[in-house]
C-alpha cells in the first residue's frame, strides 16, 4: 500500500515563495502521474498542477500558471511543487496524489493521496 506524506507548508507574505514536497513511500510511483490539489475553506477540492512519469510532460491549472512549477525526482520517489509570487487567493490545504495513467487533471483518476499540508498566505 503506497502512501504519501507532503511537507513544506507555512504561512508567507504575499508575494513569498514556498516548496512543498510530496514523498512516497511503500510503492513506487515512478510510473503514472503525480499531481497537486488544493482545497481552500468553504470551496471545492481545485487540481493544481500534475506531471507524469518521466518529468517531461506537465500541466497547471491557468490560476498557478507561470508561478508555480511541479517537478519530480523518482529516484527519491518525491514530488516537488516550487511557489513563487503567492498570493493570499493561495491559501489552502495542498495534497498531492499519484494517479496510475497519464497526465490527468481528474481528482477521480488518482488513486493515492496524501494528509496535505497548509499553506497560508498573508496580504
Amino acid at each position: 500500500q503506497g502512501q504519501l506524506v507532503e511537507s513544506g507548508g507555512g504561512l508567507v507574505q504575499a508575494g513569498g515563495s514556498l516548496r512543498l514536497s510530496c514523498a512516497a513511500s511503500g510503492r513506487t510511483f515512478s510510473s503514472g502521474t503525480m499531481g497537486w490539489f488544493r482545497q481552500a475553506p468553504g470551496k471545492e477540492r481545485e487540481f493544481v498542477a500534475a506531471i507524469n512519469w518521466s518529468g517531461s510532460g506537465t500541466y497547471y491549472a491557468d490560476s498557478v500558471k507561470g508561478r508555480f512549477t511541479i517537478s519530480r525526482d523518482n529516484a527519491k520517489n518525491t514530488v516537488y511543487l516550487q511557489m513563487n509570487s503567492l498570493k493570499p487567493e493561495d491559501t489552502a490545504v495542498y495534497c498531492c496524489a499519484a494517479s496510475p495513467l497519464k497526465l490527468t487533471i481528474r481528482a477521480h483518476e488518482y488513486r493515492y493521496w496524501g494528509q496535505g499540508t497548509q499553506v497560508t498566505v498573508s496580504s
